[in-house]
């Protein structure tokens, strides 16, 4: 059975599962890099306009494999120093490639997110929960940091600095219930992968390169020094969609005769 789904329940959305449910979907690199493989994959397909991240189980992710880990790619010959630094790349590499893929991505949060499986769910661009869905910053209750896979970086940035030190620092449990109360997510819902697949083609409904420059100037206004300087990275973004589409003028047409609009994304 292998460790990594793909089923594609819309022609427009795909859904990616961890699927190894014994391990609670563990970091171990044979499930990591086919996951990798597949979001790339699927990053080149431009069929694809959205992607859902979800766990096979009970679990999202319970982060990494303290058991059964396995081999990361390319480190033969190595001395344990490089070896340590070369598995590291290989599990930062997979939060780069979510951040990295054209589509948004939309995680599917069923089970406990844990570690660097919380660290997978910050690096999509939404997040939904089930009701069972609890999030760990791990790390610090093995006696190590809470700090990885870029968890410092992106919980602030979900939740605000005072809540992500709580979180980080005491290594406490937060619930489904309390991570829609802080923004950890944005809903708390029963069939989470339904919910999600259900976002994804609403996404799918809007400008190919509209959603793509959305989700850009997401990521980039998060890390930008100032308003200022920011404002018109926007602004070309709109007028560059304005000026070489007629979307603006479907959407207009389409209010008026009471229908959904159609965007080819060309003039």
């Amino acid at each position: 059975m292998p460790y990594v789904l793909v089923d594609r329940p819309d022609p427009a959305v795909a859904v990616v599962t961890l699927n190894r449910p014994e391990r609670i979907n563990a970091m171990a690199y044979d499930v990591m890099v086919p996951f990798r493989d597949a979001l790339r994959s699927l990053g080149e397909d431009n069929t694809v306009r959205a992607v859902v991240v979800t766990g096979a189980g009970s679990g999202f992710c319970s982060g990494a494999d303290q058991e059964s880990a396995g081999v990361p790619p390319g480190v033969a010959g190595l001395t344990r120093p490089t070896y340590a630094l070369r598995a590291m790349e290989v599990l930062e590499d997979v939060v780069l490639t979510i951040r990295r893929l054209h589509q948004p991505v939309i995680a599917a949060i069923n089970g406990a997110a844990i570690g660097g499986g919380l660290c997978l769910a910050l690096a999509c661009d939404l997040r939904i929960a089930a009701p069972a869905a609890y999030f760990r910053a791990a790390g610090i209750n093995n006696g190590l940091t809470a700090s990885e896979l870029g968890l410092s970086f992106l919980l602030p940035r979900a939740v605000g600095s005072t809540r992500a030190a709580d979180i980080m620092l005491t290594g406490r449990d937060v619930s489904a219930e309390e991570a829609e109360r802080i923004g950890l997510v944005s809903s708390v819902v029963p069939d989470v992968v339904a919910a999600a697949v259900e976002m994804g083609q609403r996404i799918a409904g809007f400008s190919q390169p509209g959603i793509e420059l959305t989700k850009k100037s997401l990521h980039a206004g998060s890390s930008a020094t100032s308003l200022e300087t920011y404002l018109s990275s926007e602004g070309i973004g709109q007028l560059y969609l304005r000026m070489l589409t007629g979307n603006f003028e479907e959407a207009t047409a389409a209010r008026k005769e009471g229908r959904p609009p159609v965007f080819t994304d060309e003039r």
